[in-house]
């Protein structure tokens, strides 16, 4: 009697797997007919001209932005909030896919710098770029480059190197509207 309870069950089993089978092999040919590119990174650049411009007309200190970076850099947050003690922010993927934000304000920068690079401390250290002297901060999460100039705080700041936020510092051209 055991014997054939023991036939079923290990028939049943079978079964399971050629089941399986059949549900992975139809999986794996759906996946090959699905278009899917991993080149083409689902980050959409943003064009931020509009905003640039806006920020540029409202706010008391020169708006700052890159221009001439390289290729593969790709702005994907812009923002201006002027309730906000005239906040700029501009945030970009680096080449190498790491992020790099551009915040300017009026705000205190003792609160305001820790604040937007996830609580930074200044190093003591400076950072000469492009004829600029730039204080250098590190945090746990976020580096940066801070200076103070025209009523505003301005940090480049981001996941990284300090490098990459060198470029981006040298990079940064005001134009008053």
């Amino acid at each position: 009697m055991g014997g054939v309870a023991g036939m079923r069950g290990r028939q049943t089993v079978r079964g399971m797997f050629q089941s399986l089978g059949v549900i992975l092999i139809a999986a794996g040919v759906m996946y090959l007919f699905i278009p899917h590119d991993e080149e083409a990174a689902p980050v959409k650049a943003k064009d931020y001209r509009v905003e640039l411009l806006t920020a540029q007309r409202a706010a008391p200190y020169p708006v700052l932005a890159p221009e001439g970076l390289g290729d593969g850099w790709k702005a994907t947050v812009v923002s201006y909030k002027r309730e906000n003690a005239n906040a700029w922010k501009l945030g970009f993927l680096s080449p190498d896919t790491q992020y790099v934000a551009i915040h300017q304000s009026t705000a205190a920068p003792g609160t305001y710098v820790p604040d937007v690079t996830q609580r930074a401390k200044n190093t003591g250290r400076t950072e000469t770029v492009a004829g600029q002297v730039w204080q250098r901060w590190e945090g746990p999460k976020y580096d940066a480059l801070v200076r103070t100039e025209g009523g505003a705080t301005t940090v480049v700041t981001g996941t990284a190197s300090f490098e990459r936020l060198t470029e981006m510092a040298g990079a940064l051209r005001s134009h008053q509207a």
